[in-house]
């Protein structure tokens, strides 16, 4: 099983992610949104055209027919004041002197939608599908009078060229295009710059450099997405340097006891004297349960450090909540007088915490109060603006003014505290941070009216707070 693990971790320590060699390009970007946006722009115009037109089509045929009833008429009563037989030359004549096309027709040659026949037949002017040709029945007769097509495109006297409706169309939307373009250029070009900056940042973070970071994004639609992802790898960064010190720290840390271990065994097999043996029997559980503690202590603190949990805020009586807390660490205390003190807070006060996370704040201050403290530790409280805090006393040696930040890192140990029986592990103090950083708040450390060292633990007084 053994060496199992140790070809899995060399496979994954030798592991590196192939970057993407792949490429974004800004033309391709440009051309794929601009063909999306005046591909859309085109289709939902030609729908209103084609909504418009049929809305306002019969409007059309009727302002045609009204224009061109006294035309048609007119051609009707010079036709009539001739024989029916000279109609035909009548027409010609009529149709040089008209920019549009005369003819007559027999009745049974059309075909025209129901509607546009009966107005046919009922003697008023008839218009084609395309609204271009009208038709009129001649008093009565067979024979229809067509007038048209109206519009010059269709008329097939005049030049062939492209019709002038086409052609503004054509420079209509050339200019719309061309502006539509420079728009979505605009728009385009700063996006690209950044989706572009956070594919290199995505990039490096994925070979491993996680000290990339995005840069500030122009465009507002990226700024949150800049923002997640360089608190993800500012995550991350402090993940693999609490791992990374974890694992120097506690590998240190674990060859001391480990080492008197190894020696006490060595020492215990060759010592026939069973109060020699007895006393190598009780070093040996020392150090078990050394290694018990750090153990434990280490997995605390990397829980802490790791999950940031939503925290579970319960309303307690502050002062009784205290009590318990020193009374579940007063056998550690020896023969060292411990007491609270909370005479300075207002009655009942209550306050929010979480149950699970602040005990042990408050127990590793306890306990590294008891194991520097001379005669005696106080434990009191006190409201300060909106905050609550909560100071533990003892009359030891204190800190320097310039250890005082430095003793809430992990594993860190004064020159004082080097000895094993009061040294610890350097994490109880950094767990307390941890938890309070959780509640909003923060530890510190100061000097204590008793002479020695004063830690505080203080968190804002939420709006739930009341006093009873």
């Amino acid at each position: 099983m053994t060496g199992n693990s140790n070809k899995l971790l060399a496979v994954l320590a030798t592991y590196k992610p192939a970057p993407w060699r792949g490429r974004y390009s800004l033309s391709r970007l440009f051309f794929n949104f601009y063909l999306l946006v005046m591909g859309s722009f085109v289709a939902i115009a030609i729908f209103a055209d084609f909504v418009i037109s049929t809305a306002v089509k019969g409007i059309t045929d009727d302002y045609t027919s009204r224009f061109m009833r006294g035309t048609v008429l007119l051609i009707e009563d010079e036709l009539f004041r001739r024989p029916r037989s000279e109609w035909p030359k009548a027409i010609e004549a009529l149709d040089r002197k008209f920019a549009y096309k005369l003819s007559i027709v027999d009745r049974w040659t059309l075909n025209l939608p129901p509607i546009q026949a009966a107005r046919l037949d009922s003697g008023e002017l008839a218009i084609d599908v395309q609204g271009d040709i009208i038709y009129h029945r001649l008093k009565q007769t067979p024979q229809i009078l067509v007038v048209g097509p109206i519009s010059p495109e269709r008329n097939p006297e005049y030049p062939r060229g492209i019709p002038l409706d086409l052609r503004i169309s054509l420079l209509t939307w050339s200019l719309i295009g061309v502006c539509l373009a420079i728009v979505v250029w605009l728009w385009v070009h700063p996006v690209w710059r950044d989706l572009e900056a956070m594919r290199q940042t995505a990039r490096a973070l994925g070979e491993g450099l996680f000290e990339a970071r995005a840069p500030s994004m122009r465009s507002s639609a990226f700024r949150p997405l800049a923002e997640t992802l360089n608190g993800m790898a500012e995550r991350i960064q402090r993940l693999i340097a609490t791992q990374k010190e974890l694992s120097s720290a506690i590998s240190h840390e674990l060859r001391t006891p480990i080492a008197r271990l190894r020696f006490a065994l060595e020492i215990l097999a060759d010592t026939p004297e069973p109060c020699e043996r007895e006393r190598l029997w009780r070093t040996m559980e020392a150090d078990l349960d050394e290694l018990d503690g750090l153990i434990d202590s280490s997995l605390t603190y990397a829980r802490f450090e790791r999950e940031q949990p939503e925290l579970d805020l319960t309303a307690v009586e502050i002062a009784p909540w205290l009590e318990e807390q020193v009374e579940a660490s007063r056998m550690l205390a020896r023969r060292l007088e411990l007491r609270v003190d909370h005479s300075t807070l207002p009655p009942l006060l209550r306050v929010e915490l979480d149950l699970k996370s602040m005990p042990y704040a408050i127990t590793n201050l306890l306990r590294n109060a008891i194991k520097y403290a001379k005669t005696r530790i106080i434990v009191s409280a006190e409201v300060l603006g909106d905050q609550i805090q909560v100071h533990v006393d003892d009359d030891g040696i204190g800190i320097p003014v310039d250890e005082r930040e430095r003793v809430f890192s992990a594993f860190t140990r004064l020159d004082r505290s080097r000895d094993r029986a009061t040294g610890g592990y350097g994490l109880g103090l950094a767990i307390a941070r941890l938890v309070l950083e959780q509640h909003g708040g923060n530890a510190s450390a100061a000097a204590s009216p008793l002479g020695g060292a004063r830690f505080t633990l203080s968190w804002p007084l939420s709006q739930n707070v009341t006093e009873s």
